[in-house]
């Protein structure tokens, strides 16, 4: 269990007008994790990335080894080197 010390960012998860590209592999990866309904929207959901200073699917942040938890509309990231 990690806690509130490892957390080195809090960050706002945003919603896109459409979807963001995400890979194949990353969204199957996820396929049985979580459901259809909830796949879908976590498709049009962004961050804006501590660690690559870059705008990142939610998608992606999920996957992401630094990905700690999400609360209340923020992910919680370790910020490590990628």
């Amino acid at each position: 269990m990690c806690s509130q010390s490892d957390v080195k960012h809090a960050v706002e998860v945003k919603v896109s007008d459409g979807r963001i590209k995400v890979s194949k592999e990353k969204v199957e990866s996820l396929k049985g994790v979580v459901g259809g309904k909830t796949l879908t929207k976590m498709k049009k959901e962004y961050v804006e990335c501590p660690i690559a200073m870059t705008d990142k699917s939610f998608i992606e942040c999920f996957t992401c080894r630094n990905f700690i938890r999400r609360i209340k509309g923020q992910v919680h990231c370790a910020g490590q080197p990628i």
